[in-house]
């Protein structure tokens, strides 16, 4: 038996920590991760590359590292989820999703994810996109018309809409293990008793200062996001309004705005924030943008995972591989020798990381997927 957790641990911090070992004190298995690489659902780049963050869960108490392709890690929250529940239940030893949120009442997160399907709240959530309203704000205004403001509450906060997303796609023979968040909140500027939320420590990071008290490890090399800002930019310009429409969440002729302010403005900011709308949010723009510089279409975001490629493991960890069910990729040279949508959406994992590359001081060289080894705890 084994317990998955879906994750950024973007940097791996006391919360992380303290979630792997309370799955562990529950249930009492190895714990298998499945974990962004070098860029987040925010659509930012992450704050260290995936290698270093794989080790850290490991001697933070994770026993195998599955890697959630870039292509899903920039996702909205239903793709995000769907996918990595889709690997994890992959292995057939899993039995448990571990998850933290704001709210763990298992009962109110089940009644929540049942009423995304009811057909009440999908005809108001119609209505109000109809209105001008963005889907989050939609989905938690029909669900408070309908079951009342209890349940709303649930999509109020990110990780229990991830909780509630997972809740969707998880296989009846996986049981949810919902863990409630100890100390701080999630982007919380403040801190509490050794806890800080990723925000805040990434941007302790950036200042130089220490970490210690709130992350049991911490990276020795950074990657900024300003570093990609040229490169950003540079792709945007090259695009035609037919390539942005290809880009992922972008629909009713977003791609015209985008085009206009690409060509109007001379920074990321100045971009974002002049298509930034009710409707169109910061995230989703971030993650339009990202997947941009990336390559990422609405093509390789809609395929389904169809491998696990290992980061890192733990001698429990390497028993559990054993139980996958998808193509097991230790070798990305090998891996891309599979072809079809195996070979695509690792030519874009590997672009990725060496694009990932170009955001430390000095930039880095091409290639860490093929020459870094997988990390044995």
């Amino acid at each position: 038996m084994a317990i998955g957790i879906i994750c950024e641990f973007n940097p791996f911090h006391n919360g992380h920590k303290y979630l792997i070992q309370k799955a562990k004190s529950l249930v009492n298995e190895p714990v298998v991760v499945v974990m962004s690489t070098s860029f987040t659902q925010r659509g930012e780049i992450a704050i260290t590359d995936k290698f270093t963050r794989a080790k850290s869960a490991l001697l933070g108490g994770a026993d195998l590292v599955i890697e959630l392709p870039v292509a899903y890690a920039v996702s909205n929250a239903e793709v995000f989820a769907k996918s990595g529940v889709k690997i994890l239940s992959s292995f057939s030893q899993l039995t448990h999703l571990a998850f933290g949120c704001e709210n763990s009442n298992i009962e109110l997160l089940k009644q929540t994810a049942d009423a995304h399907k009811n057909t009440a709240v999908q005809s108001l959530v119609a209505k109000e996109m109809q209105n001008g309203s963005y889907y989050p704000k939609a989905i938690e205004s029909a669900v408070r018309a309908i079951y009342g403001d209890k349940t709303a509450k649930i999509l109020a906060t990110p990780n229990n809409v991830l909780a509630v997303e997972y809740l969707k796609a998880l296989p009846s023979n996986i049981s949810p293990l919902p863990i409630r968040r100890e100390g701080v909140e999630h982007d919380s500027e403040n801190t509490e008793n050794g806890f800080a939320s990723a925000s805040y420590i990434r941007e302790q990071l950036k200042q130089g200062k220490n970490i210690a008290e709130f992350a049991p490890f911490e990276p020795t090399e950074l990657a900024l996001p300003d570093n990609l800002e040229t490169a950003l930019l540079y792709k945007l310009r090259s695009m035609s309004v037919h390539q942005l429409a290809d880009l992922p969440d972008v629909t009713e002729g977003l791609e015209n705005r985008i085009y206009t302010a690409v060509h109007e403005y001379n920074s990321v900011n100045e971009i974002l924030f002049a298509v930034k709308s009710k409707r169109y949010t910061l995230a989703r723009l971030r993650r339009i943008l990202i997947c941009a510089l990336l390559n990422i279409t609405k093509e390789i975001q809609n395929t389904e995972p169809c491998y696990a490629r290992v980061l890192g493991f733990t001698n429990d960890g390497a028993k559990i591989l054993k139980s996958c069910t998808l193509p097991v990729i230790t070798s990305v040279k090998k891996g891309l020798s599979l072809g079809g949508n195996t070979e695509k959406l690792l030519k874009t994992e590997i672009f990725a990381t060496d694009v990932f590359s170009l955001a430390v001081n000095p930039p880095k060289k091409c290639g860490a997927d093929f020459t870094t080894p997988i990390i044995k705890i």
